[in-house]
């Protein structure tokens, strides 16, 4: 895509070179990987539009996987992503399959990978080593990844949709990005919803963002008509985090909008601690179970359309969805809002 000639647009153009080099991409927009959402039809069009998709894999088995890479490929010559989950038990399967396809960047989230996952990716015999990207929800854990190997990070606040930490983006931006940057690239998430906060993020040392929410009304997007609705509708207050009601079960919140699958949410918790109390599961086996169920209720929301009783993961930018439209337009509108922003601060 066209950024422009203007000085806004070349300040632009410098603050995104590092990221846009990194993914391959003509804009340093990573798609935040969203299940039943980021699958062939999005991540492609993300990629044709300039930006860097990313499939989410989720709970996909190794085949189901394989056959959405070679569905994405189908789409689009550009350069995109996969997002794997730390916990999957065919955790190396999956990366396999990446390496097959020759993936150019790994995306790990759900905790600090696991013993030999880092080698699998990027160690001898994989062939052409993909690009590991990592999530950092804190300091620490950032500069852990930063000597383990990892070649970006994903620092992502609470305003994002899905699975959260405690804190905000614009604080963890401020704690990590001065702390980093300049190690490794490091791209902002969490509540993006505008042109102007990616450039006050590009002017605070990161290499690009990702945004998923966004995204989701896409017209590309598989996405069910009542879910697209559900987003328009909302506003950032809708977008609310879940209650972990045991301590013993480290269930880590997952920001949705606000419906009966949140009440849902906590009955599930009430039956796998139940579980735990008469020893019928193991520990790692609950987190599975738990990471099954909204999957399933995901499902329920995005594909049948059931925005009710359903898992409907938005971010709070949800507020800044207005209307359904493409993928190009939408990356289109962020960048001119950043280079508006720009040529404001350069007057």
């Amino acid at each position: 895509m066209t950024i422009g000639n203007t000085v806004g647009a070349e300040r632009l153009s410098r603050r995104m070179a590092r990221g846009c080099e990194f993914l391959g991409s003509e804009v340093a927009i990573l798609g935040g990987a969203m299940s039943w959402v980021s699958e062939r039809n999005l991540v492609a069009a993300i990629s044709n539009a300039g930006g860097f998709g990313v499939i989410a894999c989720g709970a996909m088995t190794p085949e189901l996987l394989d056959a959405e890479i070679a569905g994405t490929k189908a789409l689009t010559d550009k350069p995109f992503g996969v997002n794997l989950i730390t916990m999957h038990p065919q955790l190396f399967d999956l990366i396999a399959v990446c390496a097959k396809h020759e993936v150019t960047h790994i995306v790990l989230a759900g905790g600090l990978p696991p013993t030999g996952s880092l080698d699998a990716i990027k160690g001898p015999g994989t062939g052409k080593p993909a690009k590991l990207i990592c999530f950092a929800p804190a300091l620490s854990l950032a500069k852990k990844l930063i000597r383990s190997g990892v070649d970006a990070l994903v620092v992502e606040g609470m305003e994002a949709g899905g699975h959260i930490g405690p804190v905000s983006t614009s604080v963890l931006a401020q704690e990590i990005l001065p702390e980093v940057a300049q190690d490794v690239p490091v791209f902002v998430a969490g509540g993006i919803g505008r042109g102007e906060a990616i450039a006050g993020y590009l002017d605070m040392g990161a290499a690009g963002v990702q945004l998923g929410t966004r995204f989701v009304c896409a017209t590309e997007s598989i996405a069910h008509a009542n879910f697209k609705k559900a987003f328009i509708r909302a506003s950032a207050r809708d977008a609310i985090a879940s209650v972990q009601i045991d301590p013993r079960l480290p269930v880590i919140p997952v920001r949705a909008l606000k419906n009966a699958g949140g009440e849902l949410f906590t009955a599930k918790q009430r039956e796998v601690a139940q579980l735990l109390d008469t020893g019928s599961v193991e520990m790692a086996e609950a987190q599975l179970q738990i990471e099954h169920y909204w999957a399933g209720a995901l499902r329920r929301a995005v594909i049948d359309g059931d925005v009710e009783h359903g898992s409907v993961m938005a971010g709070q930018s949800v507020g800044m969805v207005r209307k359904e439209e493409p993928v190009a337009d939408i990356i289109a509108a962020l960048m001119g809002e950043a280079v508006q922003a720009l040529e404001k601060r350069a007057a």
